[in-house]
This record gives C-alpha cells, sequence and structure tokens, in this order.
C-alpha cells in the first residue's frame, strides 16, 4: 500500500508546484510522484496526466520520443488550468533504462519500438497505470479530464472508481526521427493521434 512519504513546493519554470512523494517505504528513492498545481481544486473535475519516468526524453532531451515535450505541455497546461501530474517511474514502458537502450540498439538495425521490445522478450508495454488510480484515491480526487493520447489510460480509469469526466488530447508534432515511433504509437497502441507532420 503506497502512502504519502514526503510532500514540497517546489518552484519550476512552468510555475510553483506541491510535489508528494508516494511510496510503500520512505527509503524508497525512486517514489512515484503528484504534481499538483496551485489553487487546484480537488472536488471538481481535475485535469490529470498519467507520465511515465523517460529519462532520454526528459534529462537528455532525445528526438526519439516526444515525452519530455509531454510532460513540459503537460505542466504548462496544469500550471494555467489546474491540476495534477501522476509521475510513474515506469522508465521506458516499464522494462528499465538498460533494457531501453538494448532495445534503441535494435532499433538503429531497423526494428520499430514494438518490434525490439518483443525481440529482447519483453512485453511491447508492462506499464501498470493501476498506481495512478491508487494516488488519485489518495488525494480524494474523484472525478477528472485525462490529458492523454493512450487509450489504455483511458480504460483503466473507466474501469476503475474514479469518473472520467473528459479525455484532453495532448500530441506533440513529429521530427524527422520521432516520425516513425509515433507511427507506431498509432498503428500499434491505438493511440488518438492525427497524421504527424513537422508542423
Amino acid at each position: 500500500m503506497i502512502k504519502i512519504q514526503a510532500e514540497a513546493n517546489v518552484p519550476t519554470e512552468h510555475g510553483t508546484f506541491r510535489m508528494i512523494a508516494f511510496s510503500e517505504d520512505q527509503n524508497d528513492w525512486m517514489p512515484h510522484m503528484a504534481i499538483v498545481a496551485e489553487n487546484t481544486d480537488l472536488s471538481q473535475p481535475v485535469n490529470v496526466r498519467f507520465h511515465s519516468e523517460c529519462i532520454t526524453g526528459e534529462v537528455f532531451h532525445s528526438k526519439k520520443c516526444e515525452c519530455g515535450q509531454q510532460l513540459d505541455a503537460a505542466m504548462k497546461y496544469i500550471h494555467e488550468n489546474g491540476g495534477v501530474i501522476i509521475y510513474l517511474r515506469q522508465e521506458g514502458r516499464n522494462i528499465g533504462i538498460i533494457n531501453k537502450l538494448k532495445a534503441y540498439s535494435l532499433q538503429e538495425k531497423g526494428f520499430d519500438t514494438v518490434q525490439a521490445n518483443l525481440e529482447l522478450g519483453l512485453p511491447a508495454d508492462d506499464r501498470n497505470f493501476g498506481i495512478a488510480i491508487e494516488i488519485l484515491n489518495q488525494l480524494k480526487i474523484e472525478s477528472i479530464n485525462l490529458l492523454t493520447n493512450n487509450p489504455e489510460k483511458v480504460k483503466f480509469v473507466q474501469e476503475s472508481n474514479i469518473v472520467l469526466n473528459s479525455r484532453i488530447p495532448l500530441q506533440i508534432p513529429a521530427n524527422e526521427i520521432s516520425r516513425g515511433y509515433l507511427q507506431t504509437k498509432k498503428d500499434f497502441f491505438g493511440h488518438f493521434l492525427d497524421d504527424n507532420n513537422d508542423n
């Protein structure tokens, strides 16, 4: 059972947020996080983003994915409109950074993101968004507007005790490197994406 281990206000370039660490163990170095915008009314439908960790995209600004840009866009949106980002420590669709780099190596040989995972004997996507539902329950959030393009996240909410009030698209334009990755998201995972371009 995860619970709040620590919380504090953190000023960022997008604004100040209440950052709350959730874990079973207070000594956990990689807790899940809730990032709450100032003046968010948790009793009303809350703008929520489930975001899985991506060190390559968020820290090193990799062009292979749009994860860092999505996190920035979500932080900007919830700062302006109120809301919560549930930051899940599920690197590389929960295969970890070592396996992710192995998959990247296979992608250099022509595999797409799904084929590379399967070639390594790993699931295409091993994330569990049930943790996000648990965090929403702990925050006593009952109804949300979900910032996502991912039908699996929508399904997790619909099958939970949380009311899905609406879905808010969070699409980042493709670049010359990420276009194939985003197309695979659309074709294999059924993500709600328009045709990608550089405009």
